[in-house]
């Protein structure tokens, strides 16, 4: 019976230390907080996800290239505050282009998009097409 309620008293312990050392007394050091990006793609005709869709984030300072999941989520959990553009690319899709987007402290920011297929190869009918088969 002791064992347990020392036990009970270390976990405690240890709880209320690990929760001191989350809060954070000094707000000069929240500066610069990172903040997340988040969201799905899917195909504009049939609205399934879209998976291994290359995602860049551009900023005046840096790039970042992720690639989505197979349910078609990604996110960007490093992004400092400031205005991205993000371009969304797959062979086989045409290019999303999302600029001037503000991304703030402490804010998530949900940027879902819907991505087209690309008919590149429809442009001249088959010479196939018109014949009497």
């Amino acid at each position: 019976m002791k064992s347990k309620i020392v036990l009970l008293a270390v976990s405690l312990l240890g709880f209320g230390v690990a929760q001191a050392n989350n809060t954070n007394p000094d707000p000069c050091t929240d500066k610069g907080k990172i903040d997340e990006v988040n969201g799905i793609i899917i195909h504009s005709d049939n609205k399934k996800p879209i998976r291994d869709v290359s995602i860049t984030a551009y900023s005046s300072a840096s790039k970042k290239t992720i690639q989505t999941d197979e349910a078609g989520n990604y996110s960007f959990d490093e992004l400092k505050p400031g205005t991205y553009k993000f371009v969304f690319e797959k062979a086989g899709f045409k290019r999303v282009t999302k600029e001037k987007v503000v991304i703030k402290t402490d804010e998530t920011f949900q940027l879902n998009i819907e991505m087209i297929e690309s008919k590149d190869f429809d442009l001249m009918p088959s010479p196939f097409h018109f014949s009497d088969f």
